[in-house]
């Protein structure tokens, strides 16, 4: 049983399963932050049933997304203890701050929020959530911060056989932390606009509570709107940071095997990896790699044959990936836009709205997709050009490995599945169940 392989694998089920719920939080946080100050402006009672019913799905999505990441930051001591005795002295700052700053301040305020009703001002009340919205954003900045400087390290100097910090401004303020955190922050925001219309187009369709779901949607809607639009264009700048800096990611996200100029792009390819090449190159359009790479139509593309063998990421994990990621990056504003064109008459346009409800899990899928396509684009490096992750695992054996990776597997699922439970029961019931709770009656839907 292969440790590195193992360890690799269980952060990768670690990961991948925390970041299901983070995005929501970042997302979701934002959306109730604003129904709340618009029932704080208005008084309109409708407002306060809105924060009320999203905020339950919100606070069971926060409280399962806080057990996962727990225990993902552990694995940083026990499954990657040479790399946190490398780079420990720069990337432990970034989570340390994370940790006793923007957590704490969340997870405080979120306790006032919970239990603020009837108990607090409604401005101090609205100000809990907008402190608990802005905290958990705060939070991604430090863990994209951290990211970004193993995608691109500076700030650092290489001293008694450890990296060290140097500059920690230059660490922060390095352009593709912004990148990053734009480009992760407007994926959570599209996915919490989805999710809120998502579920709200379920209960249009049934012609429930509709002055409700329709302030719900239309609030999303307008979010989701202006995000999925940001995050194509943040999209190409990051691609072009990407082709600068990484080439190699860039060449697997492509399956681009030659290096030339005027590279071109294929409308559909499947990469042959073992044999160096594309089995199908359908319709290919010279020059337009090239243009989305460096914004120049005759730019050079380094090819994947000019990187050594041992430097490249696998290209079947980082190529499919990315081509789901841009497919879904494109669908959703597209998708908003219709809403928006449609957005006067939602209940009478149906199959808009079931499209939207069976939308839902999209987000997710393209999120899920960006950040493999980060991760395995980076290989075999964990942090890019200075350690490769190979010298990083723990020195411990494989079948210890092997029996966390099942017991995380085995809890990960059963948390997954009680989360979607809870979530689609509440969910169905609507603004009524949560009252219902209040008042110890029972709805069925």
């Amino acid at each position: 049983m292969d440790v590195l392989i193992l360890s690799r694998l269980q952060f990768a089920v670690a990961s991948m399963f925390h970041f299901l719920f983070v995005p929501l939080t970042l997302g979701l946080s934002i959306l109730l932050a604003i129904m709340e100050w618009k029932y704080v402006r208005t008084g309109d009672e409708e407002y306060k049933r809105m924060v009320k019913f999203w905020g339950r799905l919100f606070v069971i999505n926060f409280v399962i997304g806080v057990l996962t990441g727990i225990t993902l930051e552990f694995q940083f001591g026990t499954n990657w203890s040479k790399y946190s005795e490398y780079v420990g002295d720069i990337f432990g700052s970034l989570l340390a701050i994370e940790s006793t700053l923007a957590f704490f301040l969340e997870s405080s305020f979120l306790a006032v929020w919970i239990f603020g009703w009837d108990r607090v001002s409604k401005r101090l009340h609205a100000w809990s959530i907008t402190i608990v919205a802005i905290a958990s954003n705060v939070s991604a900045f430090w863990i994209l911060a951290a990211n970004a400087w193993m995608q691109n390290p500076v700030g650092y100097t290489i001293r008694n056989g450890r990296a060290e910090l140097t500059d920690f401004f230059a660490v922060i303020t390095q352009k593709l932390v912004f990148l990053e955190f734009l480009h992760v922050v407007s994926g959570a925001y599209i996915l919490g606009g989805f999710f809120v219309m998502g579920i709200s187009a379920y209960h249009l369709l049934k012609k429930q509570n509709i002055d409700f779901f329709t302030r719900s949607f239309r609030m999303a809607l307008a979010f989701s709107m202006v995000f999925s639009i940001l995050e194509v264009v943040n999209g190409h700048f990051s691609g072009n940071y990407v082709a600068e800096h990484q080439p190699a990611k860039l060449a697997a996200m492509e399956s681009h095997w030659e290096t030339q100029t005027y590279a071109p792009m294929a409308l559909l390819t499947i990469p042959d990896e073992e044999n160096e090449r594309n089995l199908v190159e359908l319709i290919k359009i010279p020059g337009i790699l090239s243009f989305l790479a460096f914004n120049n139509l005759a730019a050079e593309v380094t090819g994947l044959k000019d990187i050594p063998k041992d430097e490249r990421p696998p290209v079947a994990l980082t190529f499919y990936p990315f081509r789901i990621m841009v497919l879904l990056g494109c669908l959703f504003p597209l998708l908003s836009i219709f809403g928006w064109i449609w957005r006067k008459k939602l209940i009478d346009h149906t199959r808009f709205l079931r499209i939207m409800l069976y939308a839902i899990p999209l987000p997710y899928l393209a999120i899920e997709m960006g950040w493999m396509v980060a991760e395995v684009g980076r290989q075999p490096w964990i942090v890019y050009g200075i350690m490769k992750t190979s010298d990083a695992v723990s020195p411990i054996a494989g079948s210890q490995v092997m029996v966390t990776l099942i017991a995380f597997t085995v809890l990960y699922s059963l948390l997954g599945i009680v989360d979607f439970l809870l979530l689609a029961r509440i969910a169905r019931k609507g603004p009524q169940g949560i009252e219902a709770a209040s008042t110890g009656k029972e709805v069925r839907i």
